[in-house]
């Protein structure tokens, strides 16, 4: 079971900040082997979407932020490890979509293994294949309707 909640950065605890925080660096860092600046501006400015266990554990995260009155972005779409096999990214990504006013184009720096994962919600490629801190990426987008 897991429950998702959206906050403003001014919302998180300070151990929702810790966790999230501890979420991101274990797999974008450590797990992928990439160093790189995982804390960013965006996340003062971002809507983060929190996804709990029945224990209040995060297990899954994702942030959402608009560039302009029409446009958002979807990024840092994690969920933990020992729980990938249980749908919980494909709940996450739903949750974090609806989050988004109909109308609007939705961005994704998409990993390209995940290329079909994001096509299934209705996102498209928009670039070629690139190397993102040595990782293939793609741009993705759709409209939402």
């Amino acid at each position: 079971m897991i429950q998702f909640e959206r906050k403003k950065f001014a919302e998180l605890t300070h151990q929702e900040l810790f966790y999230m925080y501890k979420l991101r660096v274990s797999v974008f860092v450590v797990e992928q082997e990439c160093p790189y600046q995982e804390v960013d501006d965006t996340d003062l400015s971002a809507t983060h979407i929190l996804g709990k266990n029945e224990a209040g554990e995060l297990i899954a995260y994702m942030r959402i932020y608009e560039t302009s009155d029409t446009c958002w972005h979807i990024g840092r779409v994690i969920v933990k490890k020992e729980e990938r096999q249980a749908n919980y990214g494909r709940l996450l990504v739903e949750f974090g979509l609806s989050q988004i006013s109909s109308g609007c184009l939705i961005k994704a720096q998409a990993q390209e293994r995940l290329q079909r994962f994001y096509a299934s919600f209705g996102f498209q490629p928009v670039s070629e294949v690139y190397l993102e801190d040595n990782i293939p990426h793609i741009d993705m987008e759709f409209k939402k309707v």
